[in-house]
């Protein structure tokens, strides 16, 4: 702890904190225009200067720390003086064109304009010809740039795209894409958030609304299980029926959190809904007369309670195959753990200086989880270390050391690695002699990882201090994957590592914390209820009864980091909701939310009503949404299984996934991708299927057969191809294990 003073007042600042950080705590106003919490001070505005008692010129709060006994000065005439100039020259360089410009009421650049009392000009300089850059979802104005290097660092340190850079030649300074003349990135919009001008804005919003005519609804992101915080921006509007609301936009507190492309532009799956009364009355009846609901995670807890309910009052059975392969693989994590949790978070990811990645594209199943991935190693310097049968190109500039496996041996790869980090371990005599008797020649050859990088694995992490194992959602329907829960668990029960385990949907760990799950052996009079999903409109049964999405529901989710998130309305509905249907079988309640504060004690909720639950961060950035769930002690009676033989994966193999950009609609990369349902292959997979780029093909899946465009793509490698779920019903991506083998048919060619 270092003690020195703010304007004579005694602050206290840890090691490694700046100036400017130990005075936002202690509750300090020092004016930034470049500064962003969450990435390396872009050092570039100098509005934060300040004076101290030890040097003579001023120097910047972002980027210096204090040292014991510094006498700070952060308000005084000199100081007024030069930032005064510093926003004279910024405004010279800038149009004040605000009556035009979309950032307009929401700008850093007008705020400080008027808090430094810039009514003139003092300065002058030539106009410079600056052509608007038009890059897809994204503009870019640069006579709006103040060259604050932001967008810069948000899109190198957090997202790792790399994809934008900063071109220097004085007045004519401007961002420029990278690596070519197109910006080639997976557009997410962080940029756009993190600047304080008009000069990158979303090119859908531009010209649309006034910030000031827009109404901020505080959400949770419904796209994966990651509960980002977001803002739903919406105005009303009139038509012949009446005034309804629209999503203009999403925001969210860049300071502190980070959108993916999902989040931010995937943001238009609210449904029309009508109160059809004859319609109701046959969903009535085909729940009344059903042997089980099928449903997706893309619920709320509120609404899991409900399913609940019904199973409980009508003698149903529950259907979600994807919920209940995490809870089976949860409940063989705790018989070793003790646990009804993991131990880890994506805080605890940002925070390691070794992180281990497995079974899982988080790219597109979990962005957050690859940003916090970023952060640590552009912040901290991790190792990371990717383990995956397809190489990802995105993570390549962070991963230092990626494991391909062969298809299907996550058992085997699991164990080794288990064995690896164990390593010193007081393991029990019966752990011990377990991992003993591995096979480890067998083990390594048919996963196709040799000892030498299990070996290298154990060097990078030997002088890590916070350590993160990330498992992902392929081993979540492995057949042995109970046995890898365990494995995992013993991971995190005696080393330094703490787990994270990634579901893919939004809900999943609430749902299976929730509800009884069964085994779906299909049957007789299965209705679904697929309601509250991003992919489609939800139904009951065969019965033409559209309900709420969740962009139009108060409730709540339970995230990775086990805290449970309220989301609240951000467009109307007009028509039935779940808790309609469940009143009039019985379960009476006035509103869904009702529901909230019932969720249940024993695992881990608390009795906190919706309208308790807090909404925002704090301006610390504290995250003040809802609540942590409470960690439930449980007996620790498991034992390890033999390793079963490892599988092999012959053929024709597919991998699904969906595209990174699968919601905002454009990417540079894979131009149609996005809006054609395709199966993206390696050279070396089409010569393997014989087929060619741009042929219409017939797959032939363990559970399906789907028609679909082979598309060429030339970063993957290998023999396994991607293809799209986005547009399978239900749980659809997570139902079974990812990797399948398929039979393909050339059909013909799309030229």
């Amino acid at each position: 702890m270092i003690n020195f003073t703010i304007n004579g007042q005694p602050v206290i600042a840890n090691k490694g904190e700046t100036i400017l950080q130990a005075a936002r705590k202690a509750g300090f106003y020092i004016p930034t225009m470049c500064y962003l919490e969450k990435t390396t001070p872009c050092a570039s505005c100098r509005l934060c200067v300040v004076e101290t008692d030890k040097t003579d010129g001023l120097i910047l709060s972002c980027q210096t720390p204090p040292t014991e006994g510094l006498g700070v000065t952060i308000n005084s005439e000199r100081l007024e003086q030069e930032r005064t100039n510093i926003m004279r020259l910024y405004d010279v360089n800038h149009p004040l064109e605000c009556g035009v410009c979309d950032k307009s009421g929401a700008c850093d650049l007008q705020n400080k304009t008027l808090e430094f009392g810039i009514s003139s000009q003092h300065f002058s300089a030539k106009d410079q010809h600056r052509t608007i850059e038009h890059w897809g979802l994204i503009n870019y104005d640069p006579s709006l740039c103040i060259l604050c290097e932001k967008c810069v660092h948000v899109c190198n340190e957090i997202i790792g795209d790399d994809a934008i850079t900063l071109q220097f030649g004085g007045y004519k300074s401007s961002v420029i894409p990278k690596n070519s003349d197109a910006l080639d990135c997976t557009f997410c919009g962080e940029c756009i958030a993190v600047c304080p001008v008009g000069a990158l804005v979303s090119s859908d919003f531009q010209y649309s609304a006034n910030a000031w005519e827009l109404t901020q609804i505080p959400a949770t992101c419904a796209h994966c299980s990651a509960g980002c915080s977001l803002t739903y921006e919406v105005r009303h509007t009139s038509n012949s029926i009446g005034a309804k609301a629209k999503i203009y936009r999403v925001t969210n507190d860049f300071e502190h959190t980070t959108l993916c492309g999902a989040g931010r532009f995937g943001f238009d799956f609210a449904v029309e809904g009508t109160k059809e009364e004859s319609e109701f009355a046959k969903a009535i009846a085909a729940l009344s007369n059903a042997s089980a609901i099928r449903f997706s995670s893309f619920i709320t807890n509120e609404e899991a309670m409900i399913l609940q309910g019904l199973k409980e009052k009508l003698g149903l059975k529950l259907y979600n195959e994807e919920a209940r392969a995490y809870q089976s693989f949860m409940s063989a994590y705790a018989s070793i753990s003790g646990k009804t949790g993991f131990g880890g978070s994506l805080d605890a990811v940002r925070q390691s200086d070794g992180i281990i990645v497995l079974g899982g594209r988080f790219t597109s199943d979990n962005p957050a989880v690859r940003y916090a991935m970023t952060t640590a190693a552009r912040h901290r310097g991790a190792k990371v270390v990717y383990m995956h049968p397809i190489e990802d190109e995105l993570l390549q500039n962070v991963v230092t050391q990626f494991v391909k496996y062969e298809v299907g041996t996550e058992e085997g790869v699991v164990a080794m690695l288990a064995k690896t980090l164990l390593a010193g371990a007081d393991l029990s005599d019966e752990v011990a002699a377990f991992f003993e008797a591995l096979d480890e020649g067998y083990l390594c050859a048919e996963c196709n990882v040799g000892d030498e990088e299990f070996a290298r694995i154990a060097k990078s992490f030997g002088r890590a201090k916070s350590k993160t194992l990330v498992i992902g959602s392929d081993v979540l329907n492995h057949k042995r994957s109970a046995n890898i829960a365990r494995l995992c668990a013993m991971v995190e029960a005696y080393t330094e590592f703490s787990v994270v385990v990634v579901p893919s949907n939004v809900n999943t760990i609430g749902v299976s914390l929730i509800c009884d799950l069964d085994v779906d052996n299909g049957g007789e009079n299965v209705v679904g209820y697929n309601a509250s999903g991003d992919y489609t409109m939800g139904s009951i049964g065969n019965v033409n009864l559209p309900l709420p999405s969740l962009n139009q529901q108060e409730g709540t989710f339970v995230s990775i980091n086990h805290q449970v998130l309220p989301t609240n309305v951000a467009v109307s509905y007009d028509g039935y909701t779940l808790n309609d249907l469940a009143s009039a079988l019985g379960l009476k309640s006035d509103n869904t939310i009702d529901y909230t504060h019932k969720l249940p004690l024993s695992k881990g909720f608390s009795a906190v009503a919706f309208d308790n639950l807090g909404n925002f961060f704090t301006p610390l950035g504290e995250d003040e949404r809802g609540y942590r769930l409470e960690s439930i002690d449980v007996e620790a009676s498991g034992t390890l299984e033999e390793i079963e033989d490892l599988p092999e994966f012959n053929g024709s193999v597919v991998y699904h996934c969906n595209p990174v950009n699968q919601f905002n609609g454009y990417t540079a990369r894979t131009s149609q991708l996005e809006k054609e349902a395709m199966l993206r292959g390696s050279a070396q997979f089409a010569a393997a299927a014989k087929i060619a780029d741009g042929d219409k093909i017939r797959v032939e899946f363990p559970h399906s057969t789907q028609e679909r465009i082979f598309k060429l793509d030339s970063s993957l490698k290998g023999t396994i191809a991607l293809v799209p779920a986005y547009d399978v019903g239900f749980g659809g991506l997570n139902e079974h294990y990812r990797f399948e083998k398929v039979k393909i048919m050339r059909m013909g060619s799309e030229s």
